[in-house]
């Protein structure tokens, strides 16, 4: 039996004003960083204390992650703290940075439905300069051109996230360590389609609260054979 906990980052600070956040680097708003310290009582009192911590490479979930392990008595020397950016959220193109309600009001609000939640369609791309931008940022270096988005669609998450489950989150479950990943709202999603075997459809109507843990119990082949969440 392994364990695997899931959390996705409190509110940030761009949740809070209603703004496409994607690859934009955001922090916790004030009600993020309790979300994250009340996500850590939660993992205490079930008495789930990681070994292994997974976070993406954006500071809103590094925060949370630190914030829920202090409440844990533990600091990032008392674990092993692994991060990558395919754990990141989905990127949201030229859409990053501007307000949902307005570009309901602009382009109708079944367009950004459907940017927003259909599995297989991408928002409009950054520019070029843009990316370039982000090309020359020092936490990507190490990403493949081919590989660095101009956006993608939640079919792009999984396809980016996967190789990652597979490589390193999975190979600590096997070894018998309780991992917890703190990532976003799609880059978990993406994982659950992946463990509850969702259809596309499914994952379109799934959800991923901020800062409550999601809790999987895993056989020997990693299936689930149990999931909870910690609170509401």
């Amino acid at each position: 039996m392994a364990t695997l906990a899931l959390l996705r980052h409190g509110q940030s600070e761009w949740n809070l004003t209603n703004l496409f956040t994607g690859w934009i680097d955001v922090d916790l708003s004030p009600n993020g960083e309790a979300e994250a310290i009340t996500a850590g009582q939660r993992l205490r009192d079930a008495g789930i204390v990681p070994d292994v911590v997974h976070t993406s490479i954006q500071k809103r979930a590094i925060r949370t992650a630190e914030l829920a392990l202090k409440e844990l008595g533990l600091s990032e020397a008392d674990v092993l703290i692994e991060r990558s950016w395919r754990l990141n959220e989905r990127h949201y193109g030229a859409l990053q940075g501007l307000d949902k309600a307005e570009m309901a009001e602009k382009f109708g609000d079944e367009q950004v439905k459907m940017w927003r939640r259909s599995y297989a369609t991408r928002p409009p791309p950054i520019s070029d300069d843009a990316w370039a931008e982000q090309r020359g940022e020092a936490v990507y270096a190490e990403v493949p051109d081919d590989a660095l988005p101009y956006c993608e669609s939640l079919e792009d998450v999984v396809a980016r996230m996967l190789p990652y489950w597979h490589e390193s989150i999975s190979n600590h479950l096997r070894a018998g360590r309780v991992v917890l990943v703190v990532a976003h709202g799609n880059s978990l999603r993406a994982l659950v389609m992946h463990l509850d075997k969702l259809s596309e459809a499914e994952v379109l109507e799934l959800n991923i609260p901020t800062g409550v843990p999601l809790v999987y119990d895993l056989g020997p082949d990693l299936e689930p054979t149990g999931s909870r969440y910690l609170g509401d």
